[in-house]
This record gives structure tokens, C-alpha cells and sequence, in this order.
């Protein structure tokens, strides 16, 4: 072994270089060309070889620390290309292909528009064709499928194993784009599956039933005994969740209160389950294997503890499924128990940062993962806070467990800040009680139920005491503290701040901790200056949200659609943007008209944060109305000034709503904004005959429209164009949509007056300001090289009184 990996700063130096090098990796918005990563790895060929020249450490140190980050980012770069080749090619998307292959995961129930029942599972192709003989297609390996019930017609028996032959129709990896959201395109790449797809009618044979023995058709008896016996769906959800590691099986009301109280990590299969039974089960083997002397001569029995406890990660990580979190645990303990193995007693930090290196040799991927941090740093601060055996007595016991949840309460909370811009108030008291009750009482009962099914009653008695402390610390004033997204420099601070706090310092020392993280509790945020104007048209896929923010006031137009009955993109995309953005309430929710793709997500908003007040052309006696907040009816006419930008209703007159039978498009609020010489008009779903009622109005001229009716063939009709005469303007519309959305007519009128036109299906959220050139494109502000390639319909035409207010 070279000196320079004798000494452990410099092992310590080597193992970050490779760590920084993927991360850095992760960050690039396209992979290096062949010529690019053959530099790069001679290049850390280069340095290896100087390294072994120097007859200094530290030279060497540095020169292999150096190579190795280099052979990080070559290695990574070379195993993503390799992924991204396995994408589907875009002249196969949305066209009806019969594959032959195996159902490779659970199938888990969703719901689909309108309520219907269905599976999703992950598919390995086998054989791949097309029904009309034209070319051989070429389909990725592995594949996410959804299957939806039909009316009158049950779904299949879909079961983890079986082979079967299926009709489908597929597009590539696409997710909706918001600054500070979670990147479902990244997950997808993770996961290895270059493309989705639903199952047409008609189309699927079962070809042969999987083999009994697979441990997939073990997991799917086990989750279809725990539904069958706990008539609770919320609950058989939790314990199907523990055993397996199907985190699907949760409702989304007991989701969002877990979150809220802090205690999510426990309630799937995470590193702190798979721990304790490698840990118990070490403990167990090491204490019979000290009853045989002929044993601990063979093999010493801490050894055999050791290797045993590995051996029950391994497959109870198998057993619930594989997925990424038991992996990284899996290979974190076996890293460790190798070291010990070999008798190396290295420091605990260079044995976390080598276990690190380990999980991200196998998955490159990982580092970009939340959990992979949150597993990491909080292993890491338990071993810097203190010593790792339990003191003599309870009381001594006690305190050190309390001492232990306080410093991973603590330290974690930058983290999780960072991550998912909230923090738990209550997070300590529901993990003083949630720790052991799930990891002790609930996980044993879950798993041993498979044996004595009436333990299964146990564990759901267990599960009700436990929500209800649950829902009694989550009703609490304060009980969840959401702050927005901290630059940079406030989050370096905040993670130097937590350190500082749990260390075991003097509390002099600890206290310099807190002015660092005044930033990242309190960041400021960004607004526009007063008399300009920020709009931020959101990726919310096929229907519309738009925030309007001035100086003082957030004005959000329409939100977005329902996608099914479980989730909508108030809850999914709006609440966490607006609260990373820094949007404490809305001044006024505007509610074009009430179509669902328009108020979807206006009930999870009307409960989620506050509203000031309600404008909408809702019928009376709405749903949506009796939320409680001021409503006014829109109407021609209304106008208001905000921070010294003007607001103004053109769109309906009183009389339309009179009429009888009028669809709810025609109804739809026209807003026009204005700030200094620039403005905005946004036109929700209006049709040719409300632009004929508008033209010759003088507030229609605007710099920045958005295409009504997401660009649909009713609406922007050439005159409407004309009296408008915009410079820019924006469609949102889901991608590859049924609707054919935005209509290629209405693109090339605006292409023949000059006007770009930006899609958030290609754009992602869309931002504009009054004192800026151009909007920008979420998209190209966060590319990185795993996503889908836009084509942009810029680039290639087609494919009141001041302040006063509500």
C-alpha cells in the first residue's frame, strides 16, 4: 500500500476527490463526447502515474486525490452514456407495439382520470414488435406500465413474474419542470427505465405464470394476506409499507402527516429498519456462538455476529424489494464489516466516507439522491457526538437515546431544509415515541404476521395509538415550519451551523452555531421592485397556473388541473413552489372559469395556505365558494393597482352571465396587467366569438400573452393576434397531450407575425419580468443531461385605487 494511503488525510483527501468528482458530474448539462472522456481518463491516468514519481506524500496525496475524482467523473460519465443509449427513440413514442416480457416489481394500485382502478409495474422486455410490420422497434429493457380498469371490464390478475404479451403504447422519460421540485425524470433514470407507457384495450395475453418460488410472488402473498385481514386501507397500507417497501400502499393523508411530523423515514423500508435486524440478529448469533467452544475456535463469535448480521440486511433488503435505500444500507454494512474483517481500525469518518465511495462505485446515481445525505449525515453525527457503547442502568441508557435523537433531530434539520424547504416542529417528540414503536413493535408484528396472522391485529392496535400522537402533535400551533429556498452561501452555513451544534464542544463554541444559520432559518427572498411585475407560469402539464407577484402581493391565476381523485397540482406542484418561493399567502386566487383542468388544485390550495380573496366566474353554489374567503364575481371593469402595477378584468360582461346555457370557456376571466410601458394579458379559455367581443378595446395591446385555450384551433383567431400584437407568448399544455395541443394552426399564425412562442411542456415553468428582455425556460436554466431534449417552438415555430386590493 503507497505511504500516501497510510496516511489519512490523504485518504480522506482521495475519497472526497472521488465523491466531488461524481457530484460534479451530476451537475453537467450534457455528458462529454468520446473525445472529452478519453482526455479526462488519460489525464487521470497521467496524474496516477506522476503520483507514484513524487517521493512526498502530500504531492502524492494530492495527485491521487486528483486522479481519482477524474476517474469518478470518466467512470460515471461512461456508465450514464451507456443508460441513455437504452432510451426510447422518439419515432417509436405513441405508437401501439406488442411486447413479450415478465412483470419485474409489485404491481401497485393507482387510479386514473375519472376514478378508474389501475396497476403500475415495472416490465423487462423479452421480445418487442410492431402490429404493422413496418420496422423492428427498438424498445428499452425495462420499462414502467400502467394498466387502467375499462368500464364494465375488470383488470387482469396482474402478478409479480408472470410473463405476459401486452399491447402498449409508449413515450419517453418526461416529468413536469419547477424551480426547487422533485425531478421525476432523474428518478426514472435511477431506476434504469429509459420509458413509460399504458396498456391499450384488448391487447394482453398472460403467456405463462411466473414460478412459485420467485421472491416477488412471496412479496405479493404477503401484501395480498395483509389487505385481506386489516379491513383498514390506511393501515394495512403502513404495515404493507414496513414489510415490503411498497411506500405506494400509504394514502396520501397519512403521507402528508408523517411528512408534517417528521417521522416519513420510518414508515418505509429505510436504513434504520434494515440496521436494527442486522444488528439484533448479530447480537443473537454472536451470543449462541459463544456456547460452542468448537465454533469460536473455528470462527471467533463477533466474527460470526458480524457476518450474520450482513447476511439478514442482505435479505431482508431482498425481501422488501431492492429498492435504492436497502441497497446503499446493504453495501454500507458490508464495506464496514469488511473492514473490521480485515483488521483495518480505521477512524470512523474514513470508514463512513469509504462506505460512501463503495455506494456510489455501484450506483453514481445515489449522490444526487436526498436519502443518500440523510442516511450518511446522520450516521455521521451519531458517531461524532459521542461514544458508541451504551452507558450502565436505564437512566444512563435513557439519556444517551435522548441525546442521540436530539443530535439527529438537530443536525439533520439543514438537510432537511435544503431538501424539502420544511422542518418539523414536533419532529423530536413524534420520534421519541415513533422510533421504537415502529422499529421495536410495529416492523416485528409486521413481518412476524406473515407466520401468526393475528399478530397483524397487534400491530394495527399499536399503529392507532400512534396516529393518534401523531395527529395530535401535527394539530399543534407551529407544528410544521416551511422556509424558502436559502442561497447558496446560507446553506453552506446552515450545514457548518449544525455541525457546530452537535460536536461535542464546548457550548461556547456550539453557539457560534446559530448566527450561521440565520440564513438558511430566515433567508431573504427575492421580490420585484416596486412598479414591476414577476409572472412564473408553471409546468403543471395539461392545464393552467400562473403567479403574478409585485412587490407586496402574489396573485395566482387558475390552479392547475385534477389528475386524479388522490392528487391534483395544488398539492403536487403549487404549494411546495409557492412556499419555496417564499409565498406565505395569496392576496387574491383567481379562478378563470370552472373547468377542472383550470380549479383542479384550488381546494388542496384554499386548505394549504391562506387566501385574502376569491375572483371567479364559478356558478353559485360551487364547491369552491364556500371555503370561506371574500369572493367577488369577475366582471368588465374591475380594475386594481398593486405596488404600482395596474390589474384589470376585460372578460365577462355582466349580461354573459345571464345567458342561458353558456359554456363555462366563454366565461372565462381575461386578465390584463400592466407595469410601466410593458404588459400581460391571460386570456384562460376563451374562443373565437369572446376575441371578437374584445377587439377594439385600447387595454388588449400587451407585450406577453398567453395563447388561450393551451393553443387550441378555437382561439387565437388572426384578428385577436393582430389587435393583441404580442412579442412574446406562452402556451401551457401537458406534452404530447390527446388534444393536440398547442394546434399547429395557431403556431404558424404566430410564426408569420414573428412572434416566439414558448411550451411549457418543453419550457417547464416559464418566468417573465416586466424589466427583463425575455422569459426564461426552467428546462435550460436547470438542464442536466439525463433529461429530455427539448424542441422548443421558439427555436423551430411549430411542433381600482392604489393598493387597494382584495
Amino acid at each position: 500500500m503507497p505511504d500516501a494511503w497510510r496516511t489519512p488525510h490523504s485518504a480522506v483527501l482521495a475519497l472526497l476527490a472521488w465523491l466531488a468528482g461524481l457530484a460534479a458530474l451530476q451537475q453537467c448539462a450534457r455528458l462529454p463526447e468520446a473525445r472529452e472522456l478519453a482526455a479526462v481518463l488519460l489525464l487521470a491516468a497521467a496524474l496516477a502515474g506522476l503520483a507514484l514519481l513524487r517521493p512526498r506524500a502530500w504531492p502524492r496525496g494530492l495527485l491521487l486525490a486528483l486522479s481519482l475524482g477524474l476517474l469518478a467523473f470518466g467512470q460515471g460519465a461512461w456508465r450514464a452514456q451507456q443508460r441513455l443509449d437504452q432510451a426510447l427513440p422518439a419515432a417509436w413514442e405513441g405508437r401501439d407495439l406488442l411486447l413479450s416480457g415478465r412483470i419485474a416489481s409489485l404491481p401497485q394500485a393507482v387510479q386514473g382520470q375519472g376514478g378508474l382502478p389501475g396497476r403500475r409495474f415495472v416490465f423487462m422486455v423479452e421480445r418487442a414488435e410492431d402490429p404493422q410490420r413496418s420496422a423492428e422497434p427498438q424498445v428499452p429493457p425495462r420499462l414502467l406500465l400502467s394498466a387502467y380498469a375499462q368500464p364494465g371490464v375488470p383488470l387482469p390478475d396482474w402478478r409479480a413474474g408472470d410473463h405476459w404479451q401486452l399491447l402498449v403504447r409508449l413515450r419517453r422519460p418526461h416529468g413536469l419542470s419547477n424551480p426547487h421540485a422533485f425531478d421525476y425524470e432523474l428518478w426514472l433514470f435511477e431506476q434504469g427505465l429509459r420509458a413509460t407507457g399504458v396498456l391499450r384495450p384488448g391487447g394482453h395475453r398472460l403467456l405463462e405464470a411466473g414460478g412459485a418460488w420467485r421472491i416477488d410472488r412471496w412479496r405479493q402473498r404477503l401484501r395480498d394476506a395483509i389487505q385481506r385481514h386489516v379491513p383498514d386501507p390506511g393501515a394495512a397500507g403502513v404495515l404493507v409499507a414496513l414489510s415490503l417497501g411498497e411506500q405506494a400502499a400509504i394514502t396520501r393523508t397519512d403521507w402528508s402527516l408523517f411528512r408534517d411530523t417528521g417521522i416519513s423515514h420510518l414508515v418505509a423500508i429505510s436504513g434504520l429498519h434494515i440496521t436494527m435486524f442486522a444488528w439484533a440478529a448479530g447480537w443473537a448469533v454472536a451470543g449462541l456462538w459463544c456456547r460452542s467452544a468448537r465454533s469460536c475456535l473455528w470462527l471467533p463469535a463477533p466474527r460470526a455476529g458480524l457476518w450474520a448480521g450482513v447476511g439478514v440486511a442482505l435479505a431482508y433488503a431482498l425481501f422488501s424489494g431492492w429498492g435504492v435505500p436497502a441497497q446503499r444500507t446493504v453495501w454500507m454494512l458490508l464495506t464496514l464489516a469488511l473492514l473490521r474483517q480485515l483488521g483495518l481500525r480505521w477512524p470512523w469518518p474514513l470508514s463512513l466516507l469509504l462506505a460512501a465511495c463503495v455506494v456510489t462505485a455501484i450506483d453514481p446515481w445515489a449522490i444526487s439522491q436526498a436519502g443518500f445525505w440523510l442516511s450518511f449525515v446522520a450516521v455521521g453525527l451519531l458517531m461524532a457526538s459521542g461514544p458508541g457503547l451504551l452507558p450502565p442502568g436505564w437512566r444512563a441508557q435513557l439519556g444517551a437515546a435522548l441525546h442521540s435523537q436530539w443530535v439527529a433531530t438537530l443536525g439533520l434539520a439543514p438537510l432537511t431544509l435544503l431538501f424539502f424547504q420544511q422542518i418539523s416542529a414536533v419532529g423530536l417528540l413524534a420520534n421519541l415515541v415513533a422510533i421504537p414503536v415502529v422499529s421495536l413493535l410495529i416492523t416485528p408484528l409486521a413481518l412476524a404476521g406473515s407466520l401468526v396472522p393475528l399478530l397483524w391485529d397487534l400491530a394495527v392496535l399499536c399503529l392507532q395509538g400512534l396516529m393518534l400522537w401523531l395527529r395530535w402533535l401535527a394539530g399543534l400551533p407551529w407544528a410544521v415550519w416551511h422556509v424558502p429556498v436559502a442561497p447558496l452561501w446560507a446553506q453552506v452555513c446552515g450545514l457548518l451551523a449544525a455541525l457546530l451544534l452537535v460536536l461535542p464542544l464546548p457550548w461556547g463554541s456550539r453557539l457560534l452555531g446559530l448566527p450561521l444559520a440565520l440564513g438558511l432559518l430566515w433567508p431573504a427572498v427575492p421580490r420585484p421592485a416596486p412598479g414591476q411585475l414577476e409572472l412564473l407560469a408553471a409546468d403543471v402539464g395539461q392545464g393552467t397556473a400562473v403567479l403574478l407577484r409585485t412587490a407586496n402581493h402574489s396573485l395566482l391565476y387558475d390552479s392547475g388541473a385534477q389528475y386524479t381523485p388522490q392528487a391534483d397540482a395544488g398539492q403536487r406542484v403549487l404549494l411546495p413552489l409557492l412556499r419555496a418561493l417564499g409565498v406565505r399567502e395569496l392576496d387574491l386566487l383567481l379562478l378563470s372559469h370552472r373547468d377542472q383542468d383550470h380549479v383542479g388544485g384550488a381546494a388542496a390550495l384554499l386548505a394549504g395556505l391562506p387566501v385574502r380573496a376569491l375572483l371567479s366566474s364559478l356558478d353559485e353554489g360551487h364547491v369552491l365558494l364556500a371555503a370561506g374567503a371574500p369572493q367577488r364575481r369577475c366582471e368588465r371593469g374591475l380594475r386594481w393597482r398593486w405596488d404600482g402595477v395596474d390589474f384589470e378584468i376585460l372578460h365577462p360582461q355582466p349580461a354573459d352571465y345571464r345567458r342561458e346555457a353558456v359554456k363555462p370557456n366563454a366565461l372565462s376571466c381575461v386578465l390584463k396587467v400592466r407595469a410601466g410601458a410593458r404588459g400581460v394579458l391571460l386570456s384562460g379559455d376563451i374562443e373565437a366569438a369572446q376575441e371578437q367581443s374584445l377587439l377594439g378595446l385600447p387595454q388588449l395591446p400587451s407585450d406577453l400573452l398567453m395563447l388561450a385555450h393551451h393553443g387550441s384551433q378555437t382561439s387565437s383567431t388572426p384578428a385577436f393576434l393582430d389587435a393583441v400584437a404580442p412579442r412574446q407568448a406562452f402556451v401551457q399544455a401537458g406534452y404530447r397531450n390527446r388534444f393536440g395541443h398547442p394546434a399547429p394552426a395557431v403556431l404558424a399564425r404566430l410564426q408569420a407575425r414573428g412572434v416566439p412562442v414558448w411550451n411549457s411542456a418543453d419550457c417547464g415553468a416559464l418566468r417573465w419580468r416586466s424589466d427583463a428582455p425575455e422569459p426564461s425556460c426552467q428546462r435550460e436554466l436547470g438542464r442536466r443531461y439525463w433529461q429530455r431534449t427539448a424542441v422548443v417552438e421558439r427555436e423551430v415555430g411549430l411542433s381600482g385605487a392604489d393598493d387597494q386590493g382584495f
